[in-house]
């Protein structure tokens, strides 16, 4: 494998000063900040960070009144320093992957060894440089090669690459849609794609040149290879996901809900109320059902079944499932949602979460909650009216009297506001079955005028329904919904939104409400 000079840019890292400190004076440890190197004047810049410090960093700077770029910054190497990069390399993978059996996550590269072999190739290499080096043979070898830098963006939602020779654009959780400085040529995009597919442990050659893919760390891939299927040649997608999962906390930190909203939330999930949450592309479908599963009871018998794994739960008793598609032309060996569905109700647990619902699973789904386990799953539509439709029509087929079952639907939206996305819940909705159809009564609005969440019901029937089974009158129901809106602001201002703490603080408040 040759490494591509074209695709190594940017400036070298600035050297900090070592400071020399007194053993007695030595300053009480923090976090360390690495200062940035200084930006080109000639960039309107908007904003900058790292990306792998000391080594990368991203610039945003402003291209026009209304479009955005965003340059990736490496360190250059000499045509020199390039040689040693393609000798250390081979030497490398002759001596780790030929000479050394390893499990699949097991492998990985000691820095010190990986010194050793540069400096037999370049022994008298400055420091500053062997770490340079160093940093590329690891993004090579082990990490993503050019792309390596946007990966380790955490304010990054999805990477794509259209085709040879055009610009990556990415999706920014702040500044949406973006275009970047990272190019493939044709030869370079079509390694790339194999590789990509390899690390996915997935088959991706002209007989099969469409899959999708879970990347070990946990995005979701979608690849095309050759021209086949898409004109310009292969392409991917990368739709990544937070380290972390999103927790209520985040989704009000970001205004997406309230307190008062999520406190509604918080009871219906604790009270075993079943819930789908719909929305457009990119709405936030994943994360909330992610964020509002932490109000599940920690001791509940939990199943998931998704496509590619997203969800992330605190909780123990938890059996997460994912379907798999089998590479036989056949089909034989497949496992898809209907068959993991129907053997989870054989495993009777309490709360059972489905990604997304496309097809003859609905059916299976709703059965479930007819048989009085609590379900929450996801659907691709812009509001209720739309998500009865997909449900109710082809090819998902779900009987009228089946929506007895179901106590609410969420809705939730991707907006824009002077070219910058946000996502807020448009409505938290009851459901009835009334003269054999579907009808539902809204008990939270979004007011887009002055971005808040009214709450318009003065009667519910899901909510009166919990009260009456925790023997509540209307008041302590409002001092239920109260105390769980006190504790969720307290804990957002406090700054608490990892999903530790929250689960904490959840559990804290089960354990206060049973003594």
């Amino acid at each position: 494998m040759k490494f591509d000079l074209s695709s190594l840019f940017g400036k070298k890292v600035k050297e900090i000063p070592e400071v020399d400190i007194a053993a007695d004076e030595v300053p009480d440890p923090g976090p360390m900040i690495l200062e940035l190197p200084p930006a080109d004047p000639s960039l309107d810049i908007v904003e900058r960070y790292w990306l792998a410090p000391p080594f990368s960093y991203a610039n945003i700077f402003r291209k026009d009144a209304i479009t955005l770029g965003y340059e990736i910054v490496e360190p250059k190497v000499t045509e020199k320093e390039l040689v040693v990069l393609e000798e250390t390399f081979e030497q490398l993978r002759a001596t780790l992957i030929y000479d050394t059996a390893r499990k699949r996550g097991e492998f990985g590269l000691d820095p010190d060894l990986i010194r050793r072999v540069i400096r037999s190739f370049y022994p008298e290499i400055a420091d500053d440089r062997l770490e340079v080096l160093v940093y590329y043979l690891q993004r090579n070898f082990l990490g993503y090669g050019k792309l390596d830098p946007l990966m380790n963006d955490d304010r990054i939602e999805d990477i794509t690459c259209n085709g040879p020779e055009i610009p990556i654009f990415l999706y920014h959780r702040r500044y949406a849609s973006i275009q970047t400085n990272c190019v493939f040529d044709g030869e370079d995009l079509n390694k790339f794609v194999l590789k990509l597919a390899q690390k996915a442990d997935k088959q991706l050659s002209l007989s099969t040149p469409l899959i999708d893919a879970a990347l070990p760390e946990g995005s979701r891939a979608q690849i095309t290879y050759s021209d086949i299927v898409s004109s310009r040649g292969s392409s991917f997608t990368v739709r990544k996901f937070r380290a972390e999962p999103m927790t209520p906390i985040s989704l009000i930190e970001n205004n997406t809900y309230d307190a008062d909203l999520m406190a509604h939330i918080w009871l219906a999930v604790e009270s075993r109320k079943s819930m789908i949450i719909s929305g457009g592309t990119a709405s936030g479908k994943t994360s909330t059902m992610n964020a509002v599963s932490f109000f599940i009871p920690p001791v509940a018998k939990i199943v998931s079944i998704e496509d590619t794994r997203e969800i992330q739960l605190p909780h123990i008793n938890w059996l997460p499932l994912r379907t798999r598609e089998s590479a036989n032309v056949s089909g034989t060996g497949n496992v898809g949602m209907f068959h993991l569905l129907k053997a989870a109700l054989r495993q009777r647990p309490e709360y059972i979460i489905v990604g997304e619902v496309r097809g003859e699973e609905a059916q299976t789904l709703f059965q479930a909650m007819n048989t009085g386990h609590t379900t929450y799953s996801t659907v691709h539509a812009g509001n209720v009216r739309e998500t009865v439709n997909r449900l109710t029509h082809e090819p998902i087929n779900v009987p009228v009297a089946m929506f007895n079952a179901l106590d609410l639907i969420l809705v939730q939206s991707l907006l824009y506001d002077g070219g910058r996305g946000f996502r807020r819940c448009l409505s938290l909705n009851e459901i009835q079955v009334v003269d054999d159809g579907v009808r539902w009564e809204p008990l939270f609005t979004w007011d887009h005028r002055t971005d808040r969440f009214v709450r318009v019901y003065k009667e519910s029937v899901v909510f009166d329904d919990i009260a009456y089974r925790n023997g509540w009158s209307r008041e302590q129901l409002e001092a239920a919904i109260t105390v769980r809106r006190d504790a969720l602001m307290d804990t957002a201002r406090k700054g608490s939104s990892s999903p530790s703490m929250v689960g904490q603080m959840i559990q804290e408040m089960m354990v206060q409400e049973q003594q």
